[in-house]
């Protein structure tokens, strides 16, 4: 690793994205979503037939597709930024990102990405501070309550969230779960720029130690 890299993990709608973007802005480091790679698959796999639960026909299809996440999501060059949140695609998510070999393919094609990066970089997802970056500079483990959290996905239900978190912290392969040496940030009520400021802050202490 050349450079410094936050990791930000945490469950489904508790800010990850919007926290990350917002910080990678503010210090002018490169900003990656993971979890639009793993939509990005389920997406094409929809769109081409291929059953999800076939864990060898979905892994060579992770191996096999180009993906870019910015400054649009896209498929072989196909831009998907919108279908990739659809309900067909949020139905269907957790069960590719349980897949060994999906995640394998992916978790190869972000340690590239950051070994690409001439900044440092901002990486967020579900496993990204204890599978894909054990090492980053500096871990975050973001939640919130679950009501908020299926506000902010809009239509998705409080059961349907939860049923997620079940799904991502009990999967197999690189379940989600908090890093032991993670700042655990509660987003609830909070404003993005508040979040923010407090990370840089502890950046700022880890640079001063």
């Amino acid at each position: 690793m050349s450079h410094e890299i936050i990791a930000i993990d945490g469950p489904a709608g508790s800010g990850k994205s919007t926290v990350a973007r917002a910080l990678a802005r503010a210090l002018g480091w490169a900003f990656l979503d993971t979890g639009a790679m793993y939509r990005a698959v389920t997406c094409e796999a929809l769109a081409r037939g291929i059953d999800v639960h076939d864990q060898a026909a979905v892994g060579a299809l992770a191996e096999s597709v180009a993906l870019t996440t910015l400054p649009r999501v896209t498929v072989n060059g196909r831009d998907v930024e919108e279908e990739i949140r659809t309900d067909q695609v949020n139905s269907a998510v957790s069960i590719v990102a349980a897949n060994p070999i999906v995640r394998q393919a992916m978790v190869a094609r972000q340690r590239r990405w950051a070994d690409e990066q001439q900044l440092g970089t901002v990486v967020e997802g579900r496993d990204i501070a204890t599978v894909v970056f054990p090492n980053a500079t500096l871990k975050v483990f973001l939640t919130a309550d679950l009501e908020e959290r299926a506000r902010r996905r809009g239509e998705e239900s409080p059961e349907s969230v939860a049923r997620r978190d079940q799904a991502d912290s009990t999967r197999v392969a690189s379940p989600l779960r908090q890093a032991d040496d993670a700042l655990v940030l509660d987003t609830t009520g909070r404003d993005v720029g508040e979040v923010v400021g407090e990370i840089i802050a502890c950046l700022m202490k880890l640079h001063l130690s």
